[in-house]
């Protein structure tokens, strides 16, 4: 355990950041899982809408430094994918 004031202080914010990031991380996580139930249940439409969140969220969480920005882009670009060949298997 820390014994001077300052590490004391520091002990304190980075427990208020860690529960932070864990948030942030489950609320991204969870957007992903959501979408990708509505993907696996057929509905293109509910999928087009839902990834607008998915994007803005995991966007928020790559600009607070909780995951990395390529990491964001790349599970963007991939349920970007995904949404768009469900909606052309849907018109087919």
């Amino acid at each position: 355990m820390a014994n001077h004031k300052s590490a004391l202080k520091r002990a304190r914010q980075s427990q208020t950041a860690r529960l932070r990031n864990m948030a942030r991380k489950s609320k991204a996580k969870g957007a992903v899982k959501e979408l990708r139930t509505i993907l696996s249940e057929g509905k293109a439409e509910e999928a087009k809408e839902t990834l607008k969140k998915t994007v803005s969220t995991l966007h928020k969480t790559a600009s607070s430094g909780v995951i990395h920005r390529k990491k964001a882009s790349r599970k963007i670009s991939r349920l970007t994918r995904a949404v768009n060949r469900a909606a052309t298997k849907k018109t087919s």
